[in-house]
Formats: C-alpha cells, sequence, structure tokens
C-alpha cells in the first residue's frame, strides 16, 4: 500500500484540512485526520462556517443558550466560531508542541467585511487572538490593499498571522513585506519573535477557472494549449520569490534575531474542471517548507492515488513564467485577471458573512424561549 500522504509530508509539505465543523471535532474526525492521515492543521473560512452551522443539529444546545441570553446574531457567530476553533486548537496542540509551533493551527478569519479597513482589521485581530485565546490560532487577514498595513501591524502585536486572498505575485512580494515589518516593529516592541509564526496563503485552482474561461470563449487552438497552466505555473513562480525573499540580508537578521519564515500556503486546491487529475494542485506543487490546506475530497483522493514525485516546484520557474507569458501574448491580462479575482474573492467572502449570519439569526429565532 502507498502512502502518498506520509511521502508528501516527508517532501516538506504540511498538510491541512480545508474545513471544520462542531460534528467533525465531537465524532473524533479530526483526531483521526491527525492521526491516520498526516493532517497537522486546519484552516477555515466564512463558508465552511455558513455550511456547518446550517446543517445538523450540532449547536442546537449552544445557540438555545445565546438565544436565551438575547445576544445579538454577530456576538452569535464570533461565540459559535470561536468555540469550534478553540476546540479544535486544543485536538491539534500535541502537533503544535511536537514542532516548536509550525503546525497544529487553527486559522480563523476576520469578519470580511472589514477588509477594506485598516484599522478596524487590526482591532478585529487582536480582539479573536483574546477570544479564541490559543497560542496555536492564526488570525485570517486578506491581502488587500488596507490588508497589508493591518498584516504588518497585527504581526507587530506578536500575533500570528495566515495572509489569505494572494492571487498575484506582485501583491504577494507586498505580502512577504508587510511580514518582514511586522517582524521588524516587534523586534522594536521586545517581543518574542520565535513565538510569531505566519502563512501566506495563495489561491491557486481560482486563477485557472478564471483563465480557462477567458480561454474557453476565444476558442482558439493555440488558446485551449494553455488550458489548466497558469495556476501551477503562478504558484510555482510565487515559490520562486518566497525563495528570493527569504534568502535576503533583510530576512537574515531577522532570522538571526529568532523569526521564522513565512511559508506559502497552497489555498484552494480542489480541482473544479474534471477535465483534470482531482489531485493536481497537490503533485505539481511538492517543495520544501510549504502548507496544502485540502479540502476534504481532495485529501481522500491524495491518499487513494495521488503520484508524489518529489520535489516538483523547484527548477521549473522558466517553464512557469513562459506559461503565463504564452498568456499575455494571446491577449489575456494577467493583471486583470488577479484583479478580479481578489474583487471576487471579498465579495464572496462578504456574501457568506451575511448568509452565515442570516442562519444563525433563523436558528436563534427557532430555539428562542417561549415569553413568560
Amino acid at each position: 500500500m502507498t502512502d502518498a500522504l506520509k511521502r508528501l509530508s516527508d517532501e516538506g509539505v504540511a498538510i491541512w484540512l480545508d474545513d471544520l465543523s462542531r460534528k467533525r471535532i465531537t465524532s473524533g474526525n479530526l483526531a483521526e485526520l491527525i492521526d491516520q492521515q498526516h493532517v497537522v492543521g486546519v484552516t477555515t473560512n466564512p463558508t465552511i462556517f455558513q455550511k456547518a452551522i446550517s446543517q445538523g443539529d450540532g449547536y442546537d444546545q449552544q445557540l438555545s443558550d445565546l438565544a436565551a441570553r438575547k445576544v445579538t446574531v454577530e456576538e452569535a457567530v464570533r461565540m459559535i466560531t470561536t468555540a469550534d476553533v478553540r476546540d479544535a486548537a486544543d485536538i491539534l496542540r500535541p502537533v503544535f508542541d511536537a514542532t516548536d509551533g509550525q503546525d497544529g493551527r487553527v486559522s480563523i478569519e476576520v469578519d470580511p467585511r472589514l477588509a477594506h479597513n485598516t484599522k478596524a482589521t487590526v482591532a478585529e485581530a487582536r480582539q479573536l487572538a483574546w477570544l479564541v485565546d490559543r497560542p496555536n490560532t492564526l488570525i485570517k487577514i486578506p491581502a488587500t490593499e488596507a490588508g497589508l498595513p493591518a498584516i504588518a501591524e497585527t504581526i507587530g502585536n506578536g500575533i500570528s498571522v495566515n495572509v489569505t486572498l494572494i492571487f498575484s505575485l506582485e501583491r504577494y512580494r507586498k505580502v512577504m513585506d508587510a511580514f518582514l515589518t511586522g517582524l521588524e516593529k516587534a523586534k522594536e516592541r521586545g517581543l518574542d519573535l520565535s513565538k510569531i509564526h505566519s502563512v501566506a496563503s495563495f489561491f491557486v485552482s481560482r486563477v485557472d477557472t478564471e483563465i480557462d474561461r477567458r480561454i474557453d470563449e476565444m476558442g482558439t487552438d493555440e488558446a485551449k494549449a494553455l488550458r489548466g497552466k497558469a495556476g501551477v505555473a503562478n504558484a510555482r513562480l510565487a515559490y520562486q520569490a518566497y525563495e528570493e525573499v527569504f534568502s535576503s540580508d533583510r530576512w537574515d537578521a531577522l532570522e538571526n534575531a529568532g523569526a521564522n519564515k513565512q511559508r506559502p500556503l497552497w489555498a484552494s486546491t480542489g480541482v473544479k474542471d474534471k477535465a483534470y487529475k482531482d489531485t493536481m494542485y497537490v503533485e505539481e506543487l511538492v517543495a520544501p517548507n510549504t502548507v496544502n490546506t485540502m479540502p476534504e475530497a481532495t485529501l481522500e483522493a491524495t491518499d487513494d492515488h495521488g503520484e508524489i514525485r518529489g520535489d516538483t516546484i523547484r527548477g521549473t520557474y522558466e517553464q512557469a513564467r513562459a506559461d503565463l507569458d504564452a498568456l499575455e501574448k494571446i491577449g489575456i491580462s494577467y493583471d486583470d485577471v488577479v484583479q478580479v479575482l481578489e474583487d471576487e474573492g471579498v465579495d464572496k467572502f462578504e456574501g457568506s458573512w451575511n448568509d452565515l449570519l442570516k442562519s444563525t439569526e433563523a436558528e436563534l429565532q427557532r430555539l428562542a424561549p417561549a415569553e413568560g
């Protein structure tokens, strides 16, 4: 029996699960995935929580208590989501201890409606870190223009961050710069840099989805030959940028002060197009010191028939650049694609957050005690 997930881990790829629910926690499923599937972290987002709360009765007891206390729907959402993250963090604590804080992490996102408000994002990050109150939490902050200074300030406060919704190479470089700026602030404030961790979530499949849509509209053979190449090429060039930044003099000074590298995290790794192998975004993005956060279907597919061939990133940069250049040549603008994806990403998470508020409000009303 081949153990693709073990080989993936051995290559230096941390396997995180892109899902969380109360049922997954209480049934023992999360502990089982950690024990048997090499899962060493969990990511969440508003879409994941909205789905969890709207299915089954796992939240009824807590919702009933919240309804009896007549809390606002915003407070109810935060109480529910932070409870799940806290419990998942406790389950992952042995991994956190064994990896000296690198893995065993659970991510929770700031309110996506604050994506364009720097001060409110910093305040929310601080509040979430306090509410969850676990050292193995990562606060997710989107890599919008307003998010960049919020990332620097949050890291500067000693809070570990998962930077999310990164699509472009230029923005990724700004994210790494914000991370280094944050570490420099933390150092000035006398904080222990070895306790601060970060990942940069670089989205993969959504890039192919948008570019393939434009290719299909063109319909030429030249265009069709480029289907399914952009997502992997973009991520590989991101790793090249990571290697450059984390071998610079600026980084060396921080590393000597105890700092940890900000790892690239491959997000959106579920394959959307049935024409592609369902493990493509796992197999083609193997390199040391990376994270791959997978939906459960991708995790199971990799376990079942994944082919881990060693490092599939380093040594591919020239071809990756050629693939992206070829798209520009046929008239697909990279800059336009990544801007559309960022705008869509923020809108989708905001929409999911609003759906989460609505479904939570409906549950609170359903479970509210009779007056009197």
